[in-house]
């Protein structure tokens, strides 16, 4: 079969569970069986709660980017994850089959699936111990070192300001509805086409912080007050890890579709 043929199967493929992920209208609760719960300890959540979780995360994205980074890379087997990576790109180079494709998506779902097994553990622990708030920088550090994993899963580095905006971005989508998170799928392929060929952006990396801030906050405000109660905050512990794997797939889902453009591009 010929290379490019395999390569537009594999994007229509992608492309299905794409437009299925981009249209899905599931409460971020959902999945969790916490509504009934949730609702009820909705109207005891202070007014003021809303400004000081958007400081929080924003103050949180601060530190994992500029104090954080070093630390995240620590527990990221940039090695391991760099060999693979070329192991299966020389194979899908010479050879162009599915199973190497398949083996490329390995790694990613792999790293998705550990950094979930994380994000339950600090959620649920500090749940239980009543801590909220603190546990913040902890849950976008997990939040960043996923995202940044399968990024290098797909032979990407999320290391320039663009390609942190291009994280950030993949976040604000997975944690929006279903309208604001196509019109941020736009933003996404757009900036993703410029970083890719090299051409100029302007993106001010400190909006894109406090815009994503602000949506995490929105979305998970009653999670994270939850997880400040005593016991009962083991429920807001659970939400950490369903937001992993929510904002994971989305992840795997556009760094592969990057990969698979660049390759359709080398062929024309």
């Amino acid at each position: 079969m010929k290379k490019d043929l395999i390569l537009s199967k594999q994007m229509t493929i992608l492309e299905k569970h794409e437009q299925k992920f981009l249209n899905q209208t599931e409460s971020q609760f959902s999945k969790s069986n916490l509504t009934p719960v949730v609702n009820k300890l909705q109207a005891k959540i202070p007014d003021k709660l809303q400004s000081t979780l958007d400081t929080a995360f924003y103050m949180g994205f601060h530190m994992v980017f500029e104090k954080g980074s070093p630390i995240i890379e620590k527990t990221i087997n940039k090695e391991k994850i760099a060999v693979d990576y070329d192991l299966s790109n020389y194979a899908i180079e010479k050879y162009m089959q599915k199973k190497h494709l398949k083996t490329l998506d390995k790694s990613s779902k792999h790293c998705k699936t550990i950094n979930e097994s994380i994000a339950a553990i600090e959620g649920s622990v500090l749940g239980l111990l009543g801590i909220g708030l603190p546990d913040i920088p902890l849950f976008l550090g997990v939040i960043v070192k996923t995202i940044n994993e399968i990024a290098l899963s797909y032979g990407f580095l999320c290391t320039s300001k663009e390609e942190k905006a291009y994280l950030l971005y993949l976040i604000c989508a997975a944690m929006t509805k279903e309208d604001r998170r196509k019109a941020y799928d736009k933003k996404i392929e757009h900036l993703g086409q410029h970083i890719d060929a090299q051409t100029q952006t302007s993106i001010d990396l400190e909006t894109v912080m406090k815009e994503t801030s602000d949506i995490l906050s929105n979305t998970l405000l009653t999670a994270k007050f939850i997880q400040g109660l005593p016991i009962v905050g083991v429920i807001g512990g659970v939400v950490n890890p369903f937001m992993i794997n929510k904002i994971g797939t989305y992840a795997r889902i556009k760094y592969k579709k990057r990969y698979l453009l660049g390759k359709i591009n080398s062929l024309l």
